[in-house]
């Protein structure tokens, strides 16, 4: 058996899901597969297998198998689609543990967060959480790698640092509920919110490659903004028009920003329909 369990990119949310703000995120086809044969327990895993192992502790006697789902070359560096995170659901799914699992197994790795790349890879598609409410995406996404790799960790330690997150997360709340009816704009002004955060919260999220993504979006109609804790990995982008969208993608690859074609995948999980299930 085979199992693939699809990364994410966090469309708006970032940070104020941390503290209840909800997020809109989407399940992309960049992710970890498992195959599973039978045989006595055994984890063969390129590079950290903290996770999986985790989430197979009292497994199935089988041998579990991982590897990257349609990779990204980047020179060993990660382009942020919440690989450890599909890593976990995969192992969850394959050896058919409770859905829960992946949720405390990963919490405990990797020692806290909110849950939204887990629910991504279980359930797929375009999705608000934590309720699990579908989400409409008329403009497909477009990832845009920024050129570096970027820790999360010490981000998100200077967030919840800040005295100011009261006022934060209810803005973001307002651009989770608007974002169906309005991406480009929303991505537009949740930039700027992240932005301003990042400033008075002495958090380094914006880089050059970041700002100038954001600018060649909006020449082409439409808008950007990193995707997640920021510092580097991937930006999300969207531009209405296809023909704009396809202009937009040859600029920054002629900026050395490599254009990363993304489709919204289903999620792993394959049982009874599931609500989210982010750790307490």
């Amino acid at each position: 058996m085979t199992v693939r369990a699809p990364g994410k990119l966090v469309l708006v949310g970032e940070y104020a899901v941390l503290d209840g703000g909800g997020a809109v995120v989407a399940a992309v086809d960049h992710g970890v597969s498992c195959v599973v044969s039978p045989g006595a327990f055994e984890i063969r895993a390129p590079g950290d297998d903290r996770f999986v192992r985790a989430a197979l502790a009292g497994a199935p006697a089988a041998a579990y198998t991982f590897a990257d789902w349609n990779p990204v070359d980047l020179a060993g560096m990660k382009p942020g689609f919440g690989g450890s995170a599909a890593a976990t659901v995969a192992a969850v799914v394959a050896a058919g543990l409770p859905p829960a699992r992946a949720y405390a197994a990963h919490h405990a790795v990797q020692g806290g967060g909110s849950g939204v790349d887990i629910f991504a890879s279980l359930l797929g598609g375009v999705r608000r959480f934590p309720d699990g409410a579908e989400v409409p995406c008329v403009v497909p996404p477009l990832a845009v790698w920024s050129g570096a790799s970027a820790s999360t960790g010490p981000r998100v330690a200077r967030y919840r640092a800040w005295a100011g997150r009261a006022a934060f997360v209810e803005a973001s709340r307002a651009l989770v509920a608007a974002f169906a009816a309005d991406p480009v704009g929303v991505t537009r002004e949740a930039y700027a919110l992240l932005c301003a955060m990042a400033r008075d919260a002495d958090l380094a999220y914006d880089t050059p490659a970041h700002a100038r993504i954001a600018a060649l979006a909006a020449a082409h109609g439409g808008a950007a903004k990193p995707s997640g804790a920021g510092g580097g990995d991937v930006a999300i982008a969207f531009v209405p028009d296809p023909d704009a969208r396809a202009r937009f993608a040859a600029a920054v690859a002629a900026e050395g920003l490599l254009p990363i074609p993304v489709t919204v995948a289903p999620g792993a999980w394959s049982g009874p329909p599931l609500v989210a299930l982010p750790p307490a």
